[in-house]
């Protein structure tokens, strides 16, 4: 699982001022697609999490929580218990790494057969049309999949700073499976006994503005893979969009919010009940976006398929293969991203 070298967008734009768009990065395409402005219907669900633990709203907010994850696939949370010098710190550090110098990022570049690294990922040919990004990817729980060799030393708070995050994200995703497998019908733990040992990577994003902001994507249309992925929005700049009856609803994110969406994972748990969505990540033509998204999958050690529990509640027929979670993330790191292209890869034919 590796991704070929691609240059760094940020020092391009650095050298050229980004007035000048290389080929490999031009998807006129994206400028013919559909936008709708997020009016009230067109906003994506917010969902309180103090709401949820509470006994006095946990149902209603319980069932708001259901409907976001079968409709949406998206939502807000607010509320979230996570302290703001946390979540400001994460912000600052972001930042400031990627305001080092090139050379010092460079130190930090992915190595063949590396995920983890400074650089960019799903780039599996040497033709293929790339993002308007620089990234940094991390795995970060449990600690032992870290790989220290490209945890930056710089700013000289980074690691420890990573660290306070990763845990206290991790916390949230693991109370939201525990409520999503009751909104389920299941036991708490059914969902999250496929998270002991349970696998998180962090991906640190860098959109840098593009005069051309219409010929060019940051992030190509795309589900995730894992259970669920919780994004913080590191400036003010707005970029992501979900696709929602064939066209784009732009996300603004609300102050102190997670943005929280489905992943194609727990699709597959929920045999669809539950549905990961497309969305995409556009460039401002004035000013960088930055953001932080905590990807939350099962133990490396987990079967990937339809939940034997709630085929059997439903008496129906598994809609998706059963894998192995090794053979599952190769599936998923082997090919570009294309809208849900994978999780299609993963259905079974009637």
């Amino acid at each position: 699982m590796e991704s070929l070298p691609v240059p760094s967008v940020q020092a391009m734009v650095a050298a050229t001022g980004g007035a000048d768009v290389p080929p490999r990065y031009l998807r006129p395409e994206a400028a013919a697609e559909d936008v709708v402005a997020a009016d009230g219907e067109a906003e994506i669900p917010v969902i309180d999490l103090q709401r949820l633990l509470d006994s006095g709203d946990e149902e209603e907010e319980s069932a708001r929580l259901h409907q976001a994850c079968q409709e949406w696939g998206f939502f807000q949370l607010i509320n979230h218990g996570v302290p703001h010098e946390v979540m400001e710190g994460m912000k600052a550090m972001v930042e400031g790494f990627f305001e080092l110098p090139a050379e010092t990022k460079k130190q930090f570049a992915q190595e063949p057969g590396q995920l983890d690294g400074y650089g960019q990922l799903f780039v599996v040919s040497e033709d293929q049309k790339l993002d308007w990004a620089d990234i940094l990817f991390l795995h970060t729980q449990p600690p032992q999949l870290r790989n220290m060799r490209f945890w930056p030393d710089k700013p000289a708070t980074f690691r420890w700073t990573l660290d306070r995050y990763s845990a206290a994200v991790k916390n949230i995703a693991d109370r939201l499976l525990a409520i999503m497998s009751n909104n389920l019908g299941l036991e708490a733990g059914v969902i999250a006994e496929k998270c002991v040992g349970g696998v998180q990577a962090v991906r640190m994003n860098y959109y840098p503005p593009c005069a051309e902001a219409h010929k060019v994507v940051g992030f190509a249309p795309h589900s995730d893979s894992d259970l669920l992925t919780l994004v913080l929005q590191v400036n003010e700049v707005q970029g992501l969009q979900i696709k929602r009856n064939d066209r784009w609803i732009p996300v603004k994110p609300a102050e102190g919010a997670f943005v929280v969406n489905v992943g194609d994972v727990l699709e597959i748990l929920t045999n669809g009940r539950y549905r990961s969505i497309e969305h995409r990540a556009m460039i401002n033509t004035e000013k960088e976006r930055m953001s932080v998204a905590a990807f939350h999958s099962p133990s490396v050690h987990a079967t990937i398929g339809p939940l034997t529990e709630i085929l059997a509640a439903h008496e129906e027929a598994p809609l998706y293969k059963t894998v192995d979670h090794e053979s599952f993330m190769k599936l998923f790191f082997s090919a570009k991203l294309e809208g849900k292209s994978f999780l299609q890869r993963m259905k079974l034919r009637a």
